[in-house]
């Protein structure tokens, strides 16, 4: 019985996808051909804020979802290498988990601990070690592995340098990068999971909003939909900008009451089975676009419609880099419409074009890389007058196909008059 309950247990820690996990660290394997990876997992956290949230390249590894967790990764040996004999016998891969603690477990629940039966099963990794003995068995694999990987700018990787003082440490973070930029069937399908919540989540603001409610009041609408329909939490803090906020890129105050004659700016997603989404559409208070509202408004989508119609491997998403989207968009806001001034609207658009969407929200990235089949990312071309009290940013999440791009937010309307049309039709 006790068994059943610890496999059970086991079971419950692992998300969808965990038959992924082995293959990814098979192919980061081959990024670090002469050294050792370690990764450090997040520490339970004591901040009431929030829950614990796992590194997400740790996690993108290991699909480990508890606190205090080592990830130690060795290459495949080299047959004509030197010391082939001693690299054949050193372990591929271990976790290293730490110790159960009873008593922290009344405040936090229970954990899976190194010497559990069902430690193997539960992790998928054959060595499962404690915590405690991670520093010998990094010294160990240092005696016949010459470089050291982690990523650069992780705190916890810091010991490193205590344990192996004159060893050069890599930076790891591009060759994980590169591997979580390109999604699986198994990510593309969660992903589209949390946009179809998310989708759900702006709808029900739709129906919510009107003049006099709180910028907070439509965020609770939208975080509530999402969370009701299987996301665990905000893939980022919501933001929802009416009037002059509309105007602030990240603005997350939430505080202004709406009023009649505004639009407000609402950048609000969920996150679920650890997968993001990023969906931003602009809509006015109390149902109808004005004159200049709409103006604005078309020369936005106009930008983004020409930016997707782009998408394709190949292209890329820095500002100066060859087949940019980002100029596309660019381009198309600096011809269209102009300020109260007569000026061009390009120095209104002053954010990135796009963004890689997955286990983070801006999700691990080669900006220098173009496109390829299997990326998703953002198309948010946005225009921001603080003059006018006016911002306008519309985002969907696009997959890149083989042949060009899938929005997987295409359900949710863009149209002015769609978006009116759905407004009237709120009870």
């Amino acid at each position: 019985m006790k068994a059943a309950l610890l496999c059970l247990f086991a079971a419950l820690q692992l998300s969808a996808i965990s038959p992924e996990f082995a293959q990814r660290r098979d192919k980061i394997r081959a990024s670090i051909p002469n050294g050792v990876l370690v990764l450090f997992g997040a520490k339970e956290s004591e901040d009431l804020h929030e829950g614990f949230f796992q590194e997400t390249n740790f996690l993108y590894l290991t699909g480990w979802e508890e606190p205090g967790a080592i990830l130690v990764i060795t290459p495949a040996p080299e047959k004509d290498e030197p010391g082939y004999e001693a690299r054949t016998q050193a372990p591929r891969e271990i976790l290293f988990l730490p110790q159960r603690v009873p008593a922290q477990e009344k405040w936090t629940g229970r954990k899976l601990g190194p010497s559990d039966p069902s430690a193997r099963e539960a992790t998928g990794f054959a060595d499962v070690l404690p915590a405690e003995q991670f520093e010998a068995q990094l010294r160990r694999l240092l005696e016949i592995y010459p470089d050291l990987y982690a990523l650069k700018g992780d705190p916890a990787a810091g010991v490193l340098s205590t344990i192996a003082p004159l060893r050069t440490i890599k930076d790891a973070t591009m060759p994980i990068a590169h591997l979580r930029m390109q999604k699986s069937a198994s990510e593309i399908a969660a992903i589209q999971k949390a946009t179809d919540a998310s989708i759900d989540a702006h709808r029900a603001a739709w129906r919510a909003i009107a003049p006099g409610k709180y910028e907070y009041q439509i965020a609770a609408v939208m975080v509530g939909t999402y969370l009701g329909e299987g996301c665990r939490r905000s893939a980022y803090a919501p933001i929802v900008g009416s009037g002059p906020n509309s105007t602030t890129l990240h603005y997350s105050r939430n505080s202004r009451r709406m009023d009649a004659g505004e639009v407000v700016v609402m950048d609000v997603a969920g996150e679920c089975d650890d997968y993001a989404s990023d969906i931003t559409r602009t809509i006015p208070v109390n149902g109808k676009f004005s004159g200049r509202q709409r103006e604005i408004y078309d020369v936005v989508l106009g930008a983004q419609k020409a930016a997707i119609a782009a998408v394709k491997p190949g292209m890329t998403l820095g500002r100066t880099t060859p087949d940019s989207l980002y100029k596309i968009a660019y381009d198309y806001i600096n011809t269209h419409g102009k300020d109260l001034h007569g000026q061009p609207l390009g120095k209104y658009f002053t954010h990135g074009l796009s963004h890689d969407v997955g286990l983070d929200v801006h999700d691990a990235a080669d900006y220098n890389q173009p496109l390829k089949a299997g990326m998703v990312i953002t198309v948010e071309p946005g225009v921001y007058i603080p003059e006018e009290n006016l911002g306008v940013r519309i985002e969907d999440v696009v997959l890149v196909t083989e042949n060009g791009a899938k929005v997987l937010s295409e359900a949710l309307p863009k149209d002015p008059d769609a978006i009116e049309k759905a407004l009237a039709q709120r009870k």
